[in-house]
Parts: C-alpha cells; structure tokens; sequence
C-alpha cells in the first residue's frame, strides 16, 4: 500500500521537473523543456478560449501547479492569437516554440514543434450542431432549469452547509475548490461556486476522462462489437513476423480497465512529464502510436500499474470497433453526452484526430453531476437504459492485481479502499488530477462533483467530503 499511495502522490506532484538523484544525469531535458512548454500552451489555450477565463485567472489557478511557467499575466516569452485562438509558448531562445490552437466541438488541441500556426486549418474538429433547446428552459436534469425548494426533511441544512464550508474553506490555499454540487434522488440539494466561476465554467477534467471513456466502451461491449475477455488484436509496433510471438496478443480490454496490461510503465516513477503520454499531451506525438510500442514485461493481469496509455489503447480499440473516423469522432455525443444533456463538454483529440480520453476533457460541474447521476439511476435515463447494470457491476469490481493492496480500482473508477470505514463500501468514484471528483453513493441515493485547481502538495480526499456530506443525510 505504501508504493501505491507513492505513486498517487507523484502524479499530479511530478512537475515537469528533473530527477533529483544525485549524479544522474537527466537525458530527458529536452524533453522535459518542450513539455513544459506544451503544458502552459495547452492549459493557457483552453483557459481563454474553452473556459472562457480571464488571462489572470488562468495565471492564478490554471498554471498555478507548474513550478516553471513563463511569464505572467502582464506579459512573457508566449504569444496569443486571439483571432485564430490559438496560444504559442516560447522561442528559439528558451527552447521549441510549442502552438496550442482552439477547434471546434474539440477545445484545444497541441501542435508538433515544426508545424506552426498556419497549419491549424489541419486539425480536426467536430461540427455536429449543438443539442436543440435554451437548456435554461429545460427542467433539471436534461437541462439547467432548476426550481428552487426546502429542503426535504431527510437532509440536515446545517451539516450540509457545514460540508460545503469544509470543502471551500481549505486548511491551504494549496487546496483550490471551484465547484460543489450534491444530489440526493437526483434533485440538487446544494451548489456552490468559488469567485470567478459560475455553472457554465468548464475546466479539465484531467482523469475523471477515464470513466466517461468506460462508459462509451461499456456501450460497445453491449452491442457485442468489443469483448471484455478476449484479445484485444491491436496493431502492436514493432510489428513481428508472426503473431503468434508477440506476448502482448494475450492482453485483453479487461486487462486495460483494470490497469493491469503487465506493459512496460511509461508514466509512472518521475516520468510522467518527459516520455510516454506525455508527449502526446503537450508535445503533439500520436497518443495512440506511443502506446502501441510499449513491451510487454508482466503477465497481463498481474500487477496494478496506474498508466494512460492502458486507457489510451482501450480507446483506440473503441476507434477500431467503430470502424471509421466520422462515427469514433461523433460516437461520444450521439452515444452519451447528448443523450444526458452534456452540453458543455469538450472531448479533445491529439493532432491526428484520436481521442485522448484519458485526461484531456472540458466540461463543468452540472455535467459531471449529470454523468454521476447516470450511474447512480443504474445506467438508465428516463426510460432507456444507456448502461448496462452489468457494465456499472464491472467498474465497481475490484480489479484483480489490488486484491493485495486494499481493492481501491475498479473499472477506470475508484473504490473505497478495504482500509476505510467511514463512508460506504458500495460508494465510487472517478478521481482526475488537480482535485476532479465524481462520487456516487448507491446505498444513499447520492451524487457528489468536486471540481478544483488544486497544485502542489493538495491533499484534497474524496473519501473525507463524502464523510462531510453524508453528516448531512439522516
């Protein structure tokens, strides 16, 4: 249990720092200076023109994690565009001048170092028409419309309001809560919105990606075009001569949602910013070709080991089922998000059109309470059933490889640790850097969305404001 919690703590600590250990030196700093670069391009890019936030604000939250940033609001080595919304970040003085450019139905979405800003007219882009409707007029929850009641009296006013207090008023301005929403039988029993954001406010949901990923691969495994417990059949590279000899035909799309490919770690021990996904990330790599090139070095199902590119490949196998470009691009909004009133979330793609599903989303807290609320109704919305009660079975199982370890992950969703026993065992959440949580409590009939810009040493647990808020249930 202690490495896994390590290696929790590194991920959103990791920076895009070099290694400390003495003597060594950091092959990676080219590397780790380009990404750097692509991190604020990206995070800039989408804060001005996804979000809708002002140049300060994204100075004061979005870049607030990154330990190197350049510039500041007043000015900088980094360009923006507000015609073509398009961000660029440094120069052929601080290293590669890395483009982040704003597309259509995507967000932002990272350029490769050689290309420039006349080359955005190449990115993808999504051009279905919005949802029809002023969701403003359309009653909660496929729309905003939201008729202001008592409280039931099953709810303690008081304590509700005392979790809401616990979840903003934060021991550390380190701990950066935005948004808080709670649902109890599906109604919104209490939202709250920090200075400066309202519920239109879209930001990155970082690895809370994940579980609208399994979702949209849960519908693909109900329509029998993926299968849980077979071969994935993937076009792994290098290419062998015969398949047969390539251990890696072993690995199934159970193993990839597990988080227990048995695959070589790519971003995990101090490399999540200078190799692997993050390259794709930041740095425009394919996010798909990085991920078929890693080696097999476990038996698939063995070990727990918390990496995107096992989600990325479950998403690429979901492109594969799908069969064609227009339906995998077009496939998220017509199989989930139009169909629970998602209407401000973004699903971006890397710079060849393939979804990076594993962190790189933008949406606001009324969207994930709709998708938490998804789950919590056992998949159905109104009277059709959008996942399978077997599939949320699924994502609620312990994966296998941290049976050891306290049967904390399930299905690209989170599960209360066995060590905890405060808050309900049957609870699940999903879990994205920064502070993104969606947490559902079946036996409550509950719904929590914590949205946050939280950066270094955060903190923030999802278990402990599931504790607050249930003071409030009686």
């Amino acid at each position: 249990m202690k490495l896994f919690t390590a290696l929790l703590l590194a991920l959103p600590l990791s920076g895009i720092a070099a290694p400390e250990q003495a003597g060594n030196f950091d092959y990676y700093s080219a590397n780790r200076t380009m990404i750097s670069h692509g991190v604020q391009a990206v995070l800039m890019c989408n804060g001005l023109f996804t979000s809708h936030r002002t140049l300060q604000q994204v100075f004061d939250q979005e870049l607030a994690y990154l330990p190197n940033k350049i510039g500041s609001a007043s000015g900088g080595d980094y360009k923006i565009d507000y015609k073509r919304r398009a961000v660029t970040v440094g120069s052929s003085t601080t290293g590669p001048a890395i483009h982040a450019a704003f597309r259509e139905g995507l967000g932002c979405i990272v350029m490769s170092p050689q290309q420039s800003l006349s080359d955005i007219d190449s990115l993808p882009q999504l051009t279905l028409p919005p949802l029809p409707g002023d969701p403003a007029t359309i009653p909660w929850p496929d729309g905003d419309l939201v008729t202001e009641t008592e409280l039931p009296a099953a709810i303690d006013q008081a304590a509700l309001q005392a979790a809401a207090d616990w979840a903003f008023e934060r021991p550390s301005p380190e701990q950066d809560t935005l948004s808080l929403i709670v649902l109890h039988h599906g109604k919104i029993i209490l939202e709250r919105y920090a200075p400066g954001v309202d519920m239109h406010t879209r930001t990155r949901t970082w690895s809370t990606a994940k579980s609208i990923a399994v979702t949209l691969i849960g519908e693909l495994v109900a329509q029998n075009r993926l299968q849980l417990d077979t071969p994935i059949n993937l076009p792994w590279l290098p290419e062998l001569a015969t398949e047969s000899a390539d251990p890696r035909n072993r690995i199934t799309l159970r193993h990839l949602l597990n988080m227990s490919s048995g695959l070589y770690p790519v971003d995990s021990f101090g490399m999540e910013y200078a190799t692997g996904s993050g390259l794709a990330y930041w740095a425009g790599a394919s996010s798909v070709e990085g991920a078929l090139r890693r080696g097999a070095i476990r038996e698939p199902g063995s070990f727990w080991d918390y990496e995107n590119y096992d989600t990325l490949l479950a998403v690429y196998a979901m492109k594969q089922a799908l069969g064609n470009e227009e339906a995998y691009h077009q496939f998220p909004r017509r199989a989930l998000l139009d169909k629970i009133g998602m209407r401000n979330t973004l699903l971006s793609t890397d710079r060849f059109g393939d979804f990076i599903l594993s962190s790189q989303v933008y949406t606001n807290a009324r969207d994930l309470a709709r998708f938490g609320l998804l789950y919590a109704q056992g998949g159905k919305w109104g009277d059709r059933q959008l996942i399978s009660k077997q599939w949320i079975d699924f994502v609620r199982s312990p994966a296998p490889a941290t049976a050891q370890t306290g049967n904390f992950y399930g299905g690209q969703w989170w599960l209360v640790p066995d060590k905890r026993h405060d808050v309900p065992g049957d609870a699940y959440a999903t879990a994205g850097n920064r502070g993104q949580y969606v947490i559902v409590v079946p036996s409550h009939d509950l719904v929590i969305v914590r949205r946050g810009l939280d950066y270094a040493k955060q903190g923030f647990d999802r278990w402990d404001l599931t504790r607050e808020v249930l003071k409030a249930i009686k």
